[in-house]
């Protein structure tokens, strides 16, 4: 009786574990926070292109020896008339004017000539170890020391901390982000308490840089978590703020940048995606329509009368794309345990960081224009999205006039036939995989060529 109670207890164990396996290959939906509401969009805006949530930064003659005068194409009042979009003035507390890096650095990039905020800048090149050094920072300190010594005490904590950093934020090809990588070592280097900044690290900096394609922040509003593996959680607003952490003193002075996050929030949920600029193939599109709720909206929503946003978490068994993002959490989790015992996590509107081993399925409202696609910016075009056997493993697209595919839906790039410097993206690299959603490779050519129509249309 004893050995078939124990085979009876197994077999029960058995059907358990078999079922828990099961739902573990099942997306996972994601419940909806609690979120502030009730901001003004406006005052979000100005908040975003001309505040001073970011409090140090470096005197306009060091600015302007390093970066000269770029073109202005950002209309904004007072100290910040001349600026590029992405660099706001502030002033410090001894009266001096500085130049400070703000959110629109990766939010917002020009798409053939025009300004778009909230378009994720695709750009950007922290493949450069020579401009962003800690070589260039000292000789700029010591100028400043000897020539502005008013001038360097103003900037000296933004120097400290750029000192600190600027080993780490490098990536081997351009166009990809490195948030996740900065975001670790600044809370490596911040009480998670009070927030103070501490010279030593206090938690040991993963040595691999993870790359990550900057999402556009018109999703924000359907979405239920933030960040590509869902793990951002509660209050959006403490969530947006990781990027205080730069310059942050204390806890107070992030309360009075907590102050304008509902505005601030407002704002990005007003932001609308941009249209497809050209004509659209209706008898196409309405195929690709069908075909796209038959075989994407389980996942990704429908965009028609009946629309939805499911909020799904894609296992990793099922979506097979490059893992190293939502696999650094568990394998880092002092920096997960950070920032939920930190001040973010705190008060009437917290958030907090969970963790899952996949990535959400993303809304795709005006997926034409936010080339290249999957979480590490992998793959130029959806035409290659929904075709895998096309994926190039080597390819590069020109950072000086860029070309986009209306057609394929997309950057025009060059494949190679291996690695050749930091303008080809290369594939094989950790972390740059563009492996998986393999979704659409038993679709036909011609399905594939209606659900592109179709896309052109959200």
């Amino acid at each position: 009786m004893k050995k078939q109670g124990l085979i009876f207890l197994l077999a029960i164990l058995a059907a358990a574990f078999s079922f828990m396996a099961g739902n573990e290959e099942k997306p996972v939906p994601i419940p909806p926070g609690l979120q502030r509401t009730g901001g003004d969009a406006l005052k979000g805006y100005n908040y975003l292109v001309s505040g001073d949530y970011i409090r140090s930064g470096i005197p306009e003659n060091v600015f302007r020896m390093a970066v000269g005068h770029p073109p202005v194409l950002l209309q904004r009042d007072s100290i910040n008339k001349e600026l590029p979009h992405d660099y706001s003035a502030i002033r410090a507390k001894n009266g001096e004017i500085l130049i400070a890096p703000n959110c629109l650095q990766c939010h917002a990039q020009v798409f053939e000539g025009k300004l778009y905020i909230g378009l994720g800048n695709s750009f950007a090149d922290f493949s450069d170890r020579e401009t962003f050094s800690v070589n260039n920072l000292e000789k700029a300190e010591k100028f400043l020391k000897t020539f502005s010594p008013k001038k360097y005490r103003a900037a000296a904590d933004f120097f400290e901390i750029s000192k600190t950093i600027a080993p780490y934020l490098y990536t081997d090809v351009q166009g990809v982000n490195i948030a996740d990588r900065l975001g670790a070592v600044l809370e490596a280097h911040r009480d998670p308490v009070t927030l103070k900044w501490l010279g030593t690290a206090q938690m040991e900096i993963p040595e691999l840089v993870i790359p990550t394609d900057v999402p556009p922040w018109w999703l924000l509003k359907k979405k239920n978590a933030m960040f590509y593996n869902g793990f951002g959680r509660g209050d959006m607003g403490r969530l947006l703020m990781l990027a205080n952490l730069l310059t942050v003193k204390d806890t107070s002075e992030a309360a009075e940048v907590d102050k304008h996050m509902p505005d601030v929030l407002a704002y990005l949920r007003s932001i609308q995606p941009p249209p497809y600029p050209y004509a659209v193939n209706d008898t196409l599109a309405a195929k690709g329509k069908i075909l796209f709720n038959d075989n994407c909206a389980r996942c990704h929503g429908r965009y028609d009368e009946e629309a939805y946003y499911p909020n799904l978490l894609i296992p990793q068994s099922i979506i097979k794309t490059d893992s190293l993002v939502h696999s650094a959490n568990y394998s880092y989790p002092e920096f997960v345990n950070w920032f939920n015992k930190s001040w973010f996590a705190s008060g009437d509107h917290p958030a907090r960081i969970e963790l899952f081993k996949g990535y959400i399925a993303p809304p795709l409202d005006g997926i034409w224009i936010t080339a290249p696609y999957f979480h590490n910016g992998s793959v130029p075009t959806i035409e290659a999205v929904l075709n895998s056997s096309i994926r190039p493993a080597f390819w590069s697209r020109d950072f000086e006039k860029p070309q986009y595919d209306y057609d394929k839906l997309g950057w025009k790039f060059l494949t190679h036939d291996k690695p050749s410097g930091n303008k080809v993206y290369n594939t094989t690299l950790p972390g740059y995989s563009n492996a998986g959603h393999y979704f659409g490779d038993r679709l036909s050519e011609a399905d594939r060529k209606a659900i592109i129509e179709y896309l052109k249309t959200l």
